[in-house]
């Protein structure tokens, strides 16, 4: 029996929740992505994935889905920056200052924001990149 988009997306969240391993996430983001490329979530996720996989290049390609999918979703931003970070481009600057204005509107999204980006850096600690957004984004 094949599982439906939603579900397939639920429970890759709950196994990344749980603490699974990322490399074996990728595929199950890949899946929903592949049958539901309109999901903006999805990208997300994916983009975030392959960023804690160290895989800028694929990030980017995902983030930029994501965003384009949904211009209004600070993490879309947020996961575009870091990976135009990590893979040197110019121009993130313009995504950071759209998340700062999407979270300053909307407290949940700001610690839903903060809470992603402290996962990242227990994941992945040491996380260059991920601590230069989170002190652009939080420069108060």
């Amino acid at each position: 029996m094949t599982n439906t988009v939603e579900s397939l997306f639920d429970t890759g969240l709950e196994r990344y929740k749980a603490g699974e391993a990322v490399d074996s996430l990728i595929p199950v983001f890949k899946e929903v992505c592949d049958r539901a490329p309109k999901t903006s979530a999805a990208w997300i996720c994916l983009a975030w994935l392959y960023l804690l996989d160290n895989k800028p290049n694929l990030a980017y390609k995902a983030a930029q889905k994501a965003v384009k999918l949904n211009p209004q979703d600070p993490q879309a931003r947020v996961n575009l920056a870091l990976a135009m970070l990590e893979t040197g481009q110019k121009g993130l600057r313009e995504h950071i200052d759209i998340a700062q204005q999407l979270l300053f509107v909307n407290e949940e999204w700001r610690d839903e924001i903060k809470t992603s980006i402290e996962d990242g850096l227990s994941r992945k600690p040491g996380w260059q990149s991920l601590t230069k957004v989170k002190n652009w984004l939080f420069e108060e």
